[in-house]
């Protein structure tokens, strides 16, 4: 997200009648909802996490331990049993 200039985008007007709610002060204007976007569909992270939540599943069922996932992938073992969870659901 960038900053642009409320001289650059808005009318005068718009701009006095916002300086009567909030005057100097820094404003979020959201998205329309049909222009919003899910949580990671710009990066590659929910791809990058999917593939390795598989990982630890499949790891966890050839027998390696909660603890050991744990620190191999420096998470928290309720994180891992989280994982496996939601992997032996989803499958």
């Amino acid at each position: 997200m960038k900053y642009e200039k409320a001289q650059s985008v808005l009318p005068e007007c718009i701009i006095q009648e916002i300086q009567k709610y909030t005057d100097g002060g820094y404003i979020y204007i959201p998205r329309k909802n049909e222009n919003k976007k899910s949580w990671g569909e710009n990066t590659e992270t929910k791809k990058y996490l999917y593939i390795r939540n598989k990982e630890i599943f499949n790891k966890y069922c050839t027998g390696i331990s909660v603890k050991s996932l744990s620190k191999q992938y420096y998470l928290t073992e309720n994180s891992i049993r989280r994982i496996i969870r939601k992997q032996k659901k989803h499958g």
